[in-house]
This record gives C-alpha cells, sequence and structure tokens, in this order.
C-alpha cells in the first residue's frame, strides 16, 4: 500500500496554510507554519510567482495533501468524478470524504487523517459488522461503521474518542456516541465540506 512517508510539516509549508495533518500539534506554538512560514527548500523563501497552471496544480496539490492520497489514486477519483452526473468538483470532493479513513475522522475517532489511516489498517472499525483494513474504501448511504467490539477496550481508543467527544460532526454522518457506531445517511455536499479548497481549479487542470 503506497503512502507518503516524508516530513507532512513541509507540506504544510509548501502550501503556505495549516493541512491540519498532524492533529493535535498543529494548534500548538510547535506548528511548523509559525515557526517558518515559508517554502522549504534553498529558495524557500525567494520572491513566489505563480502562473495560471502553478494556481491550479497548487490547489489540485492541497487537496492531496488534505486527505493524503497519492497522483495516481487521486486522478483515478477524478475520472470516477467525470462519470458521475452532477459538478464534477463536487463529486470530487464527495467521493474523497467518503474514504474511510476520513469518516473516521470525521466522526472524532481520529485527531486526524493520518492516525486515522494508521488504525484503519489496525483493523479497529467495521462496516456493517465486518472488519475492513483498507482506509480507501468508499462508504455508501446506509453503511454503518463502527468501533469494532475488541477495539473498544483499548485504552488508546478511549483516549482518542474522548479527546475529540465535543467535535461537531458533518451532517451526512449520524453518530450513535453511546454505542460507538455511526451511519452514513447522505451523500456529502459542498457545503458540508470546511475544507479551503478550490476544486474547480483541480477540474481546469486535469480538462487541459
Amino acid at each position: 500500500m503506497a503512502r507518503y512517508t516524508g516530513a507532512v510539516c513541509k507540506l504544510c509549508r509548501r502550501e503556505g496554510k495549516k493541512l491540519f495533518l498532524k492533529g493535535e500539534r498543529c494548534t500548538t506554538d510547535k506548528c511548523a507554519i509559525q515557526r517558518r512560514n515559508y517554502a522549504p527548500g534553498q529558495h524557500g523563501q525567494g520572491r513566489k510567482k505563480s502562473s495560471e497552471y502553478g494556481v491550479q496544480l497548487r490547489a489540485k496539490q492541497m487537496t492531496r495533501r488534505y486527505y493524503g492520497v497519492l497522483e495516481g489514486q487521486f486522478r483515478h477519483y477524478y475520472e470516477m468524478a467525470t462519470r458521475k452526473s452532477g459538478i464534477t468538483g463536487e463529486n470530487l470532493l464527495a467521493i474523497l470524504e467518503s474514504r474511510l479513513d476520513n469518516v473516521v475522522y470525521r466522526l472524532g475517532w481520529a485527531s486526524s487523517r493520518a492516525e486515522a489511516r494508521q488504525l484503519v489498517v489496525h483493523g479497529h472499525f467495521t462496516v456493517n459488522g465486518k472488519k475492513v483494513d483498507i482506509p480507501s474504501y468508499l462508504t455508501k448511504v446506509g453503511e454503518e461503521i463502527a468501533i469494532a467490539e475488541k477495539s473498544r477496550e483499548s485504552a488508546k481508543i478511549q483516549e482518542i474518542v474522548e479527546k475529540n467527544s465535543a467535535k461537531p460532526v458533518v451532517k451526512w454522518l449520524d453518530l450513535d456516541k453511546t454505542n460507538l457506531k455511526a451511519k452514513v445517511v447522505a451523500v456529502p455536499e459542498r457545503a458540508d465540506i470546511d475544507l479551503d479548497v478550490e476544486e474547480t481549479l483541480i477540474v481546469e487542470l486535469y480538462s487541459k
């Protein structure tokens, strides 16, 4: 399973904004953006000039990094989005939001998408009663996601759930906090996605 293994703080510095890739650390004074608010590398503090292509590329790269998706898979999601009815850019974001690791993060069962991905790989969650350890699994309306029975006894899982208990849950997910399960009740809409991304620029980039 391919994944990015480099320093994630460099990704935030390259984009010039917080991508919240390290969870709670991103809200402290240890955040790399607060300490070094410029792009990494020898020429990171140099003058920036962006072409139309450069702006579109940054929009795509930022979105990929928010969700922790590599280029090949991201392009595959874009092609899926073009085959669906509706607005391609919004379809793309809905697909990305439907990933199991993102759903786990949205439910407050992980402090970051990276942590959610790791927990999914370790088999801590079920979909419709069956263990699913594939972070890229695309959840569907009507499916039930839950913390696996054995995992509910884990001190780490309990700590994460407690820490994020006050986190608001998106309206397309119906969370049962008592029984540690949730149901996908709708397809994610653009208004439900709180990320600072410009999906129209991604469509323009791939349409060339």
